[in-house]
């Protein structure tokens, strides 16, 4: 799948940082069946690679990623766990090479033109906005679809179910990121039934 494939597959991507490996696969679960098929999982706890193993193996209906990659020996690890695409938070010129050698689909975060253009000159069109309130939100989003109208958007960053939806009216945002989705209490208390209202409630802002 190309990165348009995977953002356009939902509304929203969940960010998901897994605590306890037993509660990935049924996490999952929970949030397909909600219809949020494109999945997440970062790097940001010790079960990151193996939630991905898992959820690769046993949820056949999902769309696994890594998120919070950081750099090519990241990137290599993810791809061999089994991720169809890798998410980074930013974006430099050993990244960008390591990029161009994976056999995944790349997303890389940029908060600047400049990154932009950087990955403009990998072939890369397709981008995470992040920390996306931080750097000025749908304010930079307007400001960037001018001069670069070809490159579409995941923002991500301080983005919550109210806000989402001005987000996704935006001619160039695709989806957008969010840990909303996957409150900690309700994966420690393993309340499944929570999250795939969450994810139902996130799938319908794309007709909203």
């Amino acid at each position: 799948m190309n990165a348009r494939d995977i953002l356009s597959a939902g509304a929203v991507i969940p960010v998901m940082a897994i605590d306890d490996i037993d509660t990935a696969v049924d996490l999952a679960h929970a949030l397909v069946e909600g219809g949020i098929p494109t999945l997440e999982i970062t790097l940001r706890t010790e079960h990151g690679l193996e939630a991905i193993k898992r959820i690769k193996k046993e949820v056949p209906n999902a769309i696994v990623g890594a998120g919070t990659v950081i750099n090519g020996e990241q990137l290599k690890a993810v791809e061999d766990a089994g991720a169809v695409f890798a998410i980074s938070p930013g974006f430099n010129i050993r990244f960008a090479e390591a990029a161009a050698k994976s056999n995944i689909t790349v997303i890389p975060g940029i908060a600047t033109p400049g990154e932009l253009m950087l990955a403009l000159e990998y072939g890369i069109d397709t981008m995470k906005l992040f920390p996306a309130e931080v750097v000025g939100g749908k304010k930079m989003l307007k400001a960037l679809y001018g001069p670069f109208p070809q490159v579409k958007f995941c923002p991500t960053g301080g983005i919550k179910l109210e806000t989402a939806p001005d987000y996704l009216k935006l001619p160039n945002v695709l989806c957008v990121g969010g840990s909303w989705l996957t409150p900690k209490e309700a994966v420690k208390n393993k309340d499944w039934n929570t999250i795939t209202r969450l994810a139902k409630e996130a799938s319908a802002l794309r007709q909203s």
